[in-house]
């Protein structure tokens, strides 16, 4: 398996959300990010899916954990087109409207180590994808708007370490969300069944180190693993 040299940026925004799969109505955000939230967040910024996926390495947090809760209209039903029947595509805004609560977090700012993961079918160097993403996070540039959870919560970001020293508390997080798809199966289609993965997470001082997804420390289904 090869890597590229790891890289970091340093990422925050006002607010995030790093939604619990089991909390699908009401949003109930983890006290840290998820690995598939910032793999996300990093391959709006650059991806290649054929050539390469994103292994989170280690997570900093740079600022406290505070959380904050809201509410927010919401429509509980999604817009379908029909052909056969253009009235079943309309939504009465007024019948679907609900009101939802989310508990978020708020003023966050983390530090994110990561490496691209070459796929056997890459036939370039890993300095070339390296190279290419520097200089993407250097000039701001993304092919979608990065987000911190949700889309409704920007991300900004900026390449290498501020300095900045991580918050000096540590938890035992206990089973976490890891991932939502299987990172080997990079051709995600409309029909893609999940492949939920889980780790055992732990912050030691404000560090979240992050286990390849192959490690035994990875529960994926229907197999074995390091017990939790």
């Amino acid at each position: 398996m090869r890597t590229t040299t790891p890289a970091v940026i340093t990422v925050w925004g006002d607010f995030a959300c790093w939604t619990k799969p089991e909390c699908k109505v009401e949003r109930l955000s983890y006290p840290v990010p998820t690995p598939s939230g910032i793999r996300g967040l990093l391959a709006s910024i650059y991806s290649k899916p054929p050539e390469f996926y994103w292994q989170v390495k280690q997570i900093e947090v740079l600022t406290p954990i505070r959380f904050t809760t809201f509410k927010r209209n919401e429509v509980k039903k999604k817009l379908s087109y029909s052909k056969s029947n253009p009235a079943k595509s309309i939504i009465f805004i007024e019948d679907e409207r609900t009101q939802r609560q989310s508990v978020v977090l708020k003023d966050v700012r983390y530090r994110i180590t990561a490496e691209m993961v070459l796929r056997p079918d890459f036939g370039g160097t890993p300095q070339q994808l390296y190279n290419q993403f520097q200089r993407r996070v250097q000039r701001g540039q993304n092919f979608l708007q990065p987000s911190l959870g949700t889309r409704e919560f920007p991300a900004y970001y900026e390449w290498g370490s501020t300095g900045e020293p991580p918050i000096q508390e540590s938890i035992d997080l206990g089973l976490m969300l890891y991932d939502v798809f299987d990172l080997h199966q990079w051709k995600v289609g409309k029909k893609a069944e999940p492949s939920v993965s889980l780790y055992r997470a732990s912050m030691e001082q404000g560090v979240i180190q992050v286990p390849p997804y192959d490690s035994p420390l990875v529960l994926k289904p229907g197999k074995g693993g390091t017990s939790c």
